[in-house]
């Protein structure tokens, strides 16, 4: 039985779908809420409602499991997140309840750039987790990846919905110079995959990237060729286009960009070029061939795919 930490995040999502196709029992972990959890549809797996808060929970969810998958994280949730609780003594408690349960493997995803010394939230929480995983009693395996995108990502397609949105002028932070490697999303399942069949790679610590790198400002001038919506780039100190985040942040409902979004762009977040194909053997894709998912159909298009979606769904099986 596998286990997997942050199922309903899109990189969760995806690796659910393949983790079933190919025959492995899933289990999902998801947090108590009110909201109905974004699961794939018609993927078997079988769902544990426990937080990473409950340690008597968690025993019960990794009841029979082997492998735990964890990528549960409260970044996505920006100024409402709790890394502290979510990411660091979560993954303190997954550690200490996985070692209990006699659990063969962890894998990790964390960022690259990742220190507890870091002086960005995200890097510095993805930091301590790596220490609790790396101090516990577990065999593991830590994957750090620059940014990851694909269908449903919140990289590029919260850039593309504030590139829609926004009037003739789009802010980007001054004196950006800092790089990064985006890794296709199927390319990482992949790697994670390829991780939990090769005894090789526990107790070990990898860096993935993709093939080629971008600055911010590369990375919007190539979503807005792709969605054909052009804006002039104002460039604002970072001090000031933080400030702006914080404030939208607070007042907008779902704002798509958020503060640790932008730590993402804060420094380097690049590895050896050749990591993948090297360590992996994969050639990861290109990031501009991937980028279809971001050309918006016509209305009426979009309307017809959610109606034929809901009349299949309402079919006997």
């Amino acid at each position: 039985m596998i286990l997997v930490t942050g199922a309903t995040g899109f990189i969760g999502r995806t690796l659910i779908r393949q983790l079933s196709s190919i025959g492995y029992p899933v289990r999902t972990l998801i947090r108590p809420s009110l909201r109905t959890p974004r699961l794939p549809k018609g993927v078997p797996v079988e769902v544990a409602v426990v937080s990473l808060a409950d340690t008597r929970g968690l025993r019960a969810a990794l009841r029979d499991v082997e492998i735990v998958f964890h990528l549960a994280s409260a970044e996505n949730q920006g100024s409402r997140g709790d890394l502290a609780t979510a990411d660091i003594k979560g993954t303190e408690n997954l550690v200490e309840a996985a070692s209990d349960a006699g659990v063969d493997r962890i894998v990790y995803l964390s960022h690259i750039g990742a220190a507890r010394s870091s002086g960005y939230p995200a890097f510095r929480a993805k930091g301590i987790a790596e220490e609790h995983i790396r101090n516990g009693k577990v065999p593991y395996t830590i994957l750090r990846t620059s940014l990851v995108y694909g269908p449903e990502d919140h990289f590029t397609n919260n850039l593309s919905r504030l590139i829609r949105s926004s009037f003739g002028v789009f802010p980007i932070p001054s004196g950006g110079r800092t790089v990064v490697q985006p890794v296709w999303v199927e390319d990482l399942i992949t790697c994670m995959l390829w991780s939990l069949e090769n005894k090789e790679t526990l107790n070990k610590v990898y860096e993935i990237g993709g093939s080629e790198f971008f600055t911010l400002q590369q990375i919007i001038e190539t979503i807005m060729d792709v969605t054909h919506r052009r804006r002039y780039l104002l460039t604002l100190s970072p001090i000031t286009l933080r400030a702006m985040t914080v404030f939208f942040e607070s007042v907008i409902p779902n704002f798509p960009i958020s503060s640790f979004w932008l730590d993402y762009f804060a420094v380097n977040r690049t590895c050896a070029v050749d990591s993948m194909p090297r360590i992996f053997g994969l050639m990861p894709a290109r990031f501009t061939y991937r980028l279809d998912y971001l050309i918006r159909k016509p209305w009426y298009q979009r309307m017809w795919n959610t109606v034929t979606e809901r009349v299949a769904g309402l079919r006997p099986r």
